[in-house]
């Protein structure tokens, strides 16, 4: 089994473009399965073959135990890790090719509690490979850009799995994807735009954490998808085939 998980900030529009994906599996006719990991979920639009609401969901938890609810999240997150037996067997059960995995929005209680990669490290899979996407609404600056970088940089760290980086939403940031997919391929060139932009202290940190970054963030630039129409996903299913060969295996189906 192939691994392929969505990361990205709240709203950035990971369980749109897991839809996508499966949706190009099911035109290739490769075994699939999807993966909901998001306890607080309302809906999705995508039918969920694994759903970790079936044993604990976000609402109940802030009933039952009176939390708020960031507090929800975190023991909603920490409860999942005590149903791992039951998480394996339904995976066991479908034993899909590949398996796409939707996180929860709130990357930074996923990735950086203790919860998050000791979910993924315990799925047995051969191969495993994550997609950060960027928000294309929060990345219109070549600052905001440095900062979205540094928590992909900082989540792949966490999970201790390969990223490759896609743009969201670029039907709305046509006007300046092209800015961004420079930054995302050279690193001088969006120090440039950090100096046009800001002075001082914020371009003393903004050019400090640029060059702390590794150069593997800032050297295969960043991938264009949308979700709505599905631009893009020939260029994403490219880049996870060169990392676990899916696009060509799936492709063979």
């Amino acid at each position: 089994m192939k691994l392929v998980l969505l990361e990205g900030t709240a709203g950035s529009g990971k369980s749109l473009l897991v839809s996508r994906l499966g949706e190009y599996y099911a035109r290739c006719k490769a075994d699939y399965a999807i993966l909901n990991l998001d306890p607080g979920a309302k809906e999705l639009p995508y039918r969920c073959d694994v759903d970790i609401r079936n044993v604990v969901q976000t609402e109940s938890v802030m009933r039952d135990y009176q939390l708020g609810p960031n507090g929800a999240v975190v023991m909603a997150s920490d409860i999942i890790v005590s149903e791992l037996d039951w998480l394996h067997a339904e995976i066991d059960s479908i034993s899909p090719e590949y398996l796409i995995v939707d996180t929860p929005g709130q990357v930074e209680l996923f990735a950086y509690r203790i919860s998050g990669p000791m979910i993924i490290q315990s799925i047995a899979a051969d191969e495993k490979v994550g997609i950060f996407l960027y928000d294309g609404s929060l990345i219109t600056s070549p600052v905001n850009f440095v900062s979205v970088t540094l928590l992909a940089s900082s989540v792949r760290l966490r999970l201790g799995i390969p990223m490759i980086g896609a743009v969201t939403k670029i039907d709305i940031i046509q006007e300046r994807l092209e800015d961004i997919q420079e930054w995302s391929s050279d690193a001088d060139v969006l120090q440039e735009a950090i100096a046009r932009t800001v002075d001082g202290e914020s371009y003393s940190i903004a050019t400090g954490i640029l060059r702390g970054l590794d150069e593997g963030s800032l050297s295969q630039g960043l991938i264009p998808v949308s979700g709505l129409t599905g631009e893009g996903m020939t260029s994403l299913e490219s880049a996870l085939s060169r990392i676990t060969d899916l696009g060509e295996e799936a492709g063979d189906g």
